[in-house]
């Protein structure tokens, strides 16, 4: 997120990957949502408001909770906005990493293969004590690193 004090509808829904009328339905339904408007009567989102969103997003998206749901959770406890607020910071770290690993991964696919060297007289090793072959191909995943 940028240092910008005010973030306009296309901005933020941009930043959840949603629609500005998703954005702008929850803007009706959860009263702690209140952005300001300028002279034209668009809406701009600061901070707090964003970490509001975040908070909505997690609920409703992530979690699947109904919209009343969502509405008691962010009403409810004081105590539990703290740890909403950790395990969406959380799920925001794991999901750029998981973009980052794939990215490194993708980047290594790109490498030419480097031949293997023939074996010489004195590193061929003796017929008893080669290992069985691998599969020439299985499809590597993720966690095969």
């Amino acid at each position: 997120m940028d240092d910008k004090i005010f973030y306009t509808m296309g901005e933020v829904a941009e930043m959840f990957d949603v629609n500005a009328s998703l954005i702008r339905y929850w803007g009706t339904q959860f009263s702690c949502l209140k952005p300001q408007r300028n002279k034209k009567g668009n809406r701009l989102f600061s901070k707090s408001d964003i970490e509001t969103l975040k908070l909505i997003y997690h609920y409703v998206k992530e979690r699947g909770m109904t919209l009343e749901g969502a509405k008691r959770a962010l009403r409810g406890d004081r105590s539990q906005k703290p740890e909403a607020n950790a395990n969406v910071e959380l799920l925001e770290r794991l999901q750029s990493l998981r973009t980052m690993l794939i990215a490194i991964r993708d980047s290594l696919d790109e490498q030419p293969e480097i031949a293997p060297a023939e074996p010489t007289a004195q590193t061929e090793v003796p017929s008893e004590q080669t290992e069985t072959p691998k599969p020439a191909y299985r499809e590597q995943t993720l966690f095969d690193w």
